[in-house]
């Protein structure tokens, strides 16, 4: 698929009057080595997931640069069926940007990307567009309509993609999301008035709406007070097991990373530097992985 398809896209979704365009996640059908002076941080083997199974993602020499800056310079890693990896690292290392270019927000320099068995390279427009509607990204804003409320901004994907679905079974589902993020009571209220912690959720269960199989979160708990952060990532728990969900989490929240990652990757200089579980990256002898962990 060329470059030119995806840069002529036209974008049917309004965009949201913060002046930021909202990404609407479209649904699903029903290196450098690791320190080898640390034997608690585990070397990367892309090819023996823990599980044993088949990867749902598969990322292997991916690079991006903008100009002159190289951003990633030849990440590899995979992600497990019902597994939530979480990725750390600095500011610039290229956490969000990895996994913009899982939907083609970004498009990688070089490198090969494998989600739900589709190497993206091979998938024309109608292809993509296809796999983007089983893969939710929740971006760090939440992204939601101004001049919609609650209601009808859940109910804006589901006008677009299920439109065979009756308005009973519609309104059934917008009231099963909105149980789920515990704001069932705020279906008719617009987005202005509600906290940030309650925009996160909205736009959570906006994008769980239309049962996607694969989750992107961007930084979900950034700009939030210690407490309703921790009820993000509970929440992030409880849809994981709910709907078995595959996620990447990208954030510099340790406690959301402690609460919600079966295993972490760490960042450094555009590559994956380290990799374990948060306990084995936790007793890490390494300076520089300690420091994520002395909080």
């Amino acid at each position: 698929m060329k470059k030119e398809m995806i840069e002529d896209e036209e974008i049917t979704e309004p965009e949201p009057e913060t002046g930021e365009q909202a990404s609407e996640p479209e649904p699903a059908p029903l290196p450098d080595p690791v320190p080898t002076s640390d034997t608690n941080v585990q070397p990367q083997d892309e090819s023996v997931p823990v599980t044993g199974e088949k990867p749902v993602i598969t990322i292997r020499g991916l690079t991006k640069s903008f100009g002159d800056h190289e951003v990633l310079r030849g990440v590899d890693l995979h992600v497990n069926k019902g597994e939530n990896l979480v990725v750390l690292g600095k500011s610039g290392t290229g956490k969000s940007v990895l996994i913009k270019c899982l939907v083609r927000l970004e498009w990688p320099d070089s490198g090969k990307i494998t989600i739900l068995d589709q190497d993206l390279d091979t998938l024309n427009y109608p292809e993509m567009n296809a796999l983007r509607l089983r893969t939710g990204f929740l971006f760090q804003n939440a992204a939601l309509y101004d001049s919609m409320t609650v209601g009808e901004n859940l109910s804006f994907p589901l006008r677009q993609h299920k439109k065979s679905m009756s308005k009973e079974k519609k309104d059934a589902l917008i009231m099963e999301m909105l149980d789920n993020v515990g704001l069932a009571d705020s279906i008719d209220q617009m987005p202005a008035k509600l906290s940030g912690g309650q925009s996160k959720r909205i736009g959570l269960a906006r994008t769980l709406i239309l049962r996607p199989e694969i989750m992107l979160y961007d930084e979900p708990t950034t700009g939030l007070d210690t407490g309703t952060a921790k009820e993000i990532s509970e929440l992030i728990c409880k849809m994981k097991k709910k709907y078995n969900i595959t996620s990447i989490t990208i954030t510099h929240d340790m406690s959301c990373a402690r609460m919600t990652a079966d295993r972490i990757i760490i960042m450094k200089d555009g590559i994956v530097y380290a990799e374990g579980s948060y306990k084995e990256l936790e007793k890490s002898t390494d300076e520089w992985i300690r420091s994520f962990f002395d909080f």
